[in-house]
């Protein structure tokens, strides 16, 4: 995995996992370290990608809000959010848009499947696990946010506290709403996984 990762051309930081935490997530999780979830889930809290624009959900840790287990409700009382059946969340964005594995509820395909805040649908990337991990780690990231993303937003990541993400005010799904015409305001990313469970058609 750290190859694929080296081997890319977006920047990442990782952030380091308690042992017990990794333990008791890849307990509740039911995969092997063999495969990249796995993987992720036991050697990493998280990685954060791109200036922290994109989140990797691991075994959870500092600036990473929730893990693998509590926000896919694993564990007794561990649920940070309202969970989505036949989804695993495995990421989340600055934009409040979130990737998360299809378990059933798109015919369990086991792609992987994002949140577009932009039409409040949830969109096939055609991706597995270990071809996300790639996208995130080479792809064209700019791209894929040209329109959520706006002029100096590097430097607006700082105002964004552990667990908060951009709400756009109007909001993206909006004709008026876009990355260079909305105004932009912190909230927890629990409050944007409300508009996903709520808004998703």
């Amino acid at each position: 995995m750290l190859e694929l990762l080296r081997q890319g051309t977006n920047t990442y930081t990782i952030v380091p996992a308690a042992r017990q935490a990794a333990n008791d997530t890849l307990y509740r999780l039911q995969v092997s370290t063999k495969s990249y979830l796995g993987t992720i889930a036991y050697e990493t809290g998280g990685i954060r990608w791109n200036e922290g624009w994109i989140t990797l959900l691991g075994a959870g840790g500092p600036g990473i809000s929730g893990s693998l287990s509590s926000w896919n409700g694993l564990g007794p009382g561990e649920s940070v959010v309202t969970t989505e059946d036949g989804l695993l969340v495995v990421a989340y964005d600055a934009a409040g848009g979130f990737f998360a594995l299809d378990t059933g509820k798109f015919g369990r395909s086991g792609l992987i499947y994002y949140f577009a805040p932009d039409t409040l649908e949830w969109e096939s990337t055609d991706l597995q696990y270990s071809g996300f991990l790639a996208w995130l780690a080479e792809g064209d990231l700019d791209l894929f946010y040209q329109t959520f993303r706006w002029e100096g937003w590097q430097a607006d990541m700082e105002r964004l506290g552990e667990g908060q993400v951009f709400a756009y005010y109007p909001p993206l799904w909006t004709a008026e709403g876009g990355g260079e015409t909305s105004r932009k305001s912190p909230v927890s990313v629990a409050e944007a996984w409300g508009v996903a469970v709520g808004g998703a058609k």
